[in-house]
């Protein structure tokens, strides 16, 4: 990252973008349990962060954390038909992260994907706690203020509040919750 904040300061660049996806969080956050980490590790990698060697603050992005190594992989191979180099150090499993990448290998594409999921969901906890107003902070808000009701589509939930889908009908094992002037009334 200082090497990147180094070039992106020559050359003028407005951010760093790299390739981190959900595997890659994934691993990030099973090594930052393995680490004890609080609160904070389990957040795993963000899509925007700012890069602490960088003194004109050009951010990092991560324009692919939401989208998996297979599908990159297939994107490359069969639509663009382009070839990709593997660093011949990722199979060392000497190496902490990728002994953890070789476990990974025995989850499922969705137990995966849920890994990642819960790196987003810490993240939004850690904005509201901070106070951020992020829309990750207003769904784990959105969250804690549903939970007793036991609904489970809360980004859904989210979305049509904000869309104002009026008559928009969510269900959990209990309840009836129906968007009504952007407000969800639960019956």
């Amino acid at each position: 990252y200082q090497w990147f904040a180094e070039v992106a300061e020559q050359e003028h660049c407005h951010a760093i973008a790299v390739a981190h996806h959900q595997h890659d969080q994934a691993e990030t956050i099973l090594l930052n349990l393995k680490r004890g980490a609080g609160i904070r590790g389990l957040c795993g990698m963000r899509a925007k962060s700012t890069n602490p060697y960088s003194s004109n603050g050009i951010p990092v992005i991560r324009p692919l954390l939401c989208t998996t190594r297979d599908y990159i992989e297939h994107y490359l191979r069969d639509i663009r038909k382009k070839a990709w180099v593997e660093d011949s150090s990722n199979s060392d499993t000497n190496i902490r992260r990728n002994a953890i990448r070789e476990q990974l290998q025995q989850y499922t594409k969705a137990e995966i994907e849920h890994i990642a999921e819960t790196a987003a969901h810490m993240q939004g906890y850690v904005d509201w706690l901070e106070g951020k107003e992020t829309i990750a902070a207003r769904q784990a808000q959105l969250y804690e203020e549903l939970k007793d009701y036991g609904f489970v589509e809360i980004d859904k939930i989210y979305d049509a509040l904000q869309k104002g889908i009026g008559g928009k009908t969510f269900r959990s094992a209990t309840h009836i919750g129906v968007i009504k002037n952007r407000q969800l009334n639960i019956e």
